[in-house]
């Protein structure tokens, strides 16, 4: 078995496709904003990757910092045009998050206590569905909850400075967060908007507890290696376009990580995407240079880079 990409001084290949790479693996762990889709549609290179991956025997698995469940994941791949062949399972942060609020396998959630004040949007609330919490949507019966779980912001015009009455009121009540998406921003249809992840950020640089789930953090990968029966490095590849999330967890999880460079970074390393009759298409030329200097600021080093995902 080849080792994690890491040498002393880090020279990442750049390839314009996959293809070079894909008879090392046999698992290839995807990420899904900015790698699969756009959150409005599904990118056609990027399908087209996963069904070559597929007629070759590869096993592909879908772990998304999404905050819903798994199911409602599955479901949202579809109607974006992401077939479910294409796929062998899928896992989400915020199935993790449900599960352990369901469960309370730990200390930690055995304390929370049963009301929940729940920070996310309508299209979130199938995390309610199933468990045994009572939950507040009113800020004003905040002094009533004995938590928080945090699934996004409500309008995509939202930064974390909207929620900081609502911050400095559960501060002041001394409530923990759960936080289902540790994702800062996404790109949708080529607007950035703030994640969970803000927020619960925000959160903790105020002094607030937080309990994360999804990437980068271990437990999502332990989770991930359970769905898949293993993850064995060497034979397994993510992919991401999150340094922060999908290349770090990778690398904390003793694995491959290949970092698609027009996601979620695009912006700052030249590359945009653009939308013809076939759907979203990647624009520009990635500028090399800029990207080794990401790598080296952020100290996270990939297999390899791809602006984009496709053969």
């Amino acid at each position: 078995m080849s080792p994690v990409f890491c040498p002393a001084n880090p020279v990442v290949p750049v390839h314009d496709g996959l293809a070079p790479l894909a008879e090392r693996y046999e698992d290839y762990i995807v990420d899904l904003w900015g790698v699969m889709h756009d959150g409005v549609a599904a990118f056609p290179e990027a399908l087209a990757c996963l069904a070559e991956l597929k007629a070759r025997g590869k096993r592909v698995w879908i772990l998304s910092n999404a905050p819903r469940r798994a199911a409602a994941v599955a479901a949202r791949n579809a109607e974006l045009g992401i077939p479910p062949a294409h796929v062998d399972g899928v896992l989400s942060s915020g199935e993790a998050a449900w599960r352990h609020l369901k469960d309370r396998p730990d200390a930690w959630y055995r304390a929370l206590g049963r009301r929940c004040y729940h920070l996310g949007p309508d299209r979130d609330h199938g995390m309610r569905e199933g468990l045994d919490y009572d939950f507040l949507d009113d800020p004003a019966a905040l002094a009533r909850a004995d938590f928080l779980l945090n699934t996004g912001v409500l309008l995509p015009s939202d930064t974390a400075a909207t929620y900081r009455p609502l911050l400095d009121a559960a501060l002041a009540c001394g409530l923990p967060m759960v936080c289902a998406n540790p994702d800062l921003e996404v790109i949708r249809g080529g607007k950035r908007e703030i994640c969970a992840g803000a927020v619960a950020l925000a959160y903790e640089q105020m002094g607030g507890e937080v309990h994360y789930h999804g990437k980068p953090h271990p437990e999502i990968y332990a989770d991930c290696a359970a769905m898949m029966g293993s993850m064995e490095p060497g034979r397994t590849l993510a992919i991401g376009d999150s340094l922060r999330t999908d290349i770090a967890g990778a690398q904390g999880a003793g694995i491959d990580g290949l970092f698609v460079a027009g996601g979620i970074h695009a912006e700052s390393l030249g590359l945009r995407h653009g939308l013809d009759p076939n759907g979203p298409h990647l624009e520009g030329t990635l500028d090399q240079t800029r990207l080794a200097a990401l790598f080296a600021e952020r100290r996270l080093y990939p297999v390899a880079a791809l602006p984009a995902l496709r053969w």
